[in-house]
């Protein structure tokens, strides 16, 4: 099972979201997220939300076509994406994706950036990724990982989440790393490339953010 959640970012840095609605997939509107779904006739099962964002009219839309609508009020403890990334961990997926989750204020980006590490913290198998139209970024922990080339998002970057990465390499890459120590701050690992179909990063400590994009 794919969960895909749309948070309530600019629309104009969405990709073309018809490519992932594939049949059985849930799809998981964030405050006025739910608005362009609508409009992409992609009917969400459940919404989160204290949608102080969003029209009197826009509500009352919001609320004819969801059925499942989870509304809070806006002085709470969590933002509306944990609130939804919260319950979709629950669901115990294989993949979630975020969707409009950049651009806009850079506190909700970081803090949806650091949300990246829930399942891990809790040792769930999900994996989240989150996609604009120029990037897709996911987390990993400690490991050696398969990675596969994308013509498409063909720059790949590593960048430690943790104070420091420890024995990082690197194969199948065009700048390959052997058991390299990476320190939070370096930019040792930008704008890297696959050479090979599939490569592997793997390390022994340290948390890890992948980022796949394209110019």
């Amino acid at each position: 099972m794919i969960i895909n959640i749309l948070a309530g970012g600019p629309v104009t840095l969405l990709p073309n979201l018809s490519i992932y609605k594939q049949e059985g997939d849930i799809w998981v509107g964030v405050d006025r997220g739910v608005l362009p779904l609508l409009s992409f006739e992609i009917h969400p099962s459940i919404a989160f939300g204290d949608f102080d964002s969003v029209s009197d009219e826009e509500m009352a839309m919001i609320e004819e076509h969801i059925a499942d609508l989870k509304r809070y009020m806006p002085e709470k403890d969590e933002t509306d994406m944990e609130l939804a990334l919260n319950w979709a961990i629950k669901q115990k997926p294989e993949l979630i994706r975020i969707f409009g989750a950049t651009g806009g204020r850079l506190d909700h980006f970081l803090a949806n950036i650091q949300l990246l590490v829930k399942p891990l913290l809790q040792d769930e198998d999900t994996q989240i990724e989150i996609i604009d139209q120029s990037n897709i970024i996911y987390i990993r922990g400690p490991g050696n990982h398969e990675i596969r080339r994308n013509l498409q998002f063909k720059y790949v970057s590593f960048i430690p989440l943790t104070m420091e990465i420890t024995g990082l390499t690197l194969k199948g890459f065009k700048y390959p790393l052997k058991d390299q120590h990476v320190p939070m701050g370096s930019t040792l690992c930008i704008s890297n490339e696959l050479i090979n179909d599939i490569g592997n990063f793997l390390f022994s400590k340290g948390i890890i953010m992948v980022v796949r994009s394209k110019d």
